[in-house]
């Protein structure tokens, strides 16, 4: 009688914590599901390290977990992770999701960046739901993290690298190394030129020196020179212009009296030129011609005397 009712004892408290454990369950599912709401993310990388049940945070705090991973048949270049976060959570319009990488683990997490204050909330729209809600959630958009830049630059940072160091090895060729050291060589040989020519170049430098100086003396003196002949043109120039002008001045009266007379002239000038200067003319003529006639009369006289002008001249006498 004692033995049996030890089981019914023991019995009843086994049965009794596997109630109480069923019902702890269901609260915490029954909890659980009331706290979170559900989005999905479609990234266009790998998605290396992510695995269901890894973390999600925001802001670096941890709001939920990843529910699951997908592949798009459709779309394959797109991998849909549906992830569950507190209800709580402010997902907005224009929050934004990154894998982020933790330690040097190899283990991946995302990360929900927040939105400017004041945005509504991500929802599915009610008309058309499936154009922005294609499996009935809400989507959070995506962006490139560093380590998703990384990956997804490095084939053409591997070409660049292999690109310069192609570029480095014709830079580095023999011949390229021989003209370095040729250029080194001509660059030791000025530099020692210019040292062996610093006396001269000191000479020269002190010479440049001194002609500057006496170039800005000469500079300084023209200049007192400019402002003397400013000065001698202002008080002594001044009356010489007033001697000029009244120079000019008796010059154009004189000019003046020269022209009136001219043309008073004209008359008796013109005159002469018509009347007088051709009388003249003739007038000459007429003595040219007495003058002659005169000088002939002269000759006559002189060779055959004061007879010749009355009679006829003598013939000769004829001899046998």
């Amino acid at each position: 009688m004692e033995t049996r009712s030890n089981h019914v004892l023991v019995g009843g408290v086994v049965m009794g914590l596997i109630v109480a454990v069923i019902a702890f369950i269901i609260w915490l599912s029954q909890l659980s599901g009331e706290d979170t709401q559900r989005y999905d993310i479609f990234f266009k990388q790998a998605v290396d390290g992510l695995a269901k049940g890894s973390a999600v945070t925001f802001s670096g705090v941890p709001v939920g977990q990843i529910e699951s991973i997908n592949l798009e048949p459709k779309t394959p270049e797109f991998i849909r992770v549906r992830i569950s976060v507190r209800s709580t959570t402010p997902i907005l319009q224009g929050t934004t999701a990154t894998i982020q990488g933790v330690g040097f683990t190899g283990v991946s997490q995302i990360q929900l960046d927040p939105a400017p204050s004041g945005a509504p909330p991500i929802q599915c729209p009610e008309t058309d739901p499936l154009s922005q809600c294609p499996y009935g959630v809400p989507v959070i958009p995506t962006k490139p993290g560093a380590l998703g830049q990384l990956l997804n630059s490095a084939p053409e940072l591997l070409e660049r690298v292999s690109t310069l160091a192609e570029r480095l090895t014709e830079l580095l060729s023999d011949r390229n190394q021989a003209s370095i050291a040729s250029i080194l060589e001509n660059v030791q040989d000025i530099s020692r030129s210019l040292a062996d020519r610093s006396p001269e170049i000191a000479a020269t430098l002190a010479e440049t020196r001194t002609t500057l100086r006496q170039a800005g003396v000469a500079a300084e003196q023209i200049g007192q020179l400019a402002g003397t002949t400013n000065q001698m043109l202002n008080q002594d120039g001044k009356p010489l212009v007033q001697d000029l002008r009244k120079t000019v001045q008796s010059a154009e009266r004189s000019l003046a009296a020269l022209e009136q007379t001219l043309n008073e002239t004209r008359p008796a000038m013109n005159t002469v030129a018509t009347q007088t200067l051709p009388e003249v003319n003739i007038l000459v003529r007429d003595l040219r011609a007495t003058s002659e006639s005169l000088r002939s009369i002269s000759e006559k006289i002189d060779r055959q005397g004061a007879g010749a002008l009355i009679g006829s001249p003598k013939l000769p006498d004829y001899e046998p």
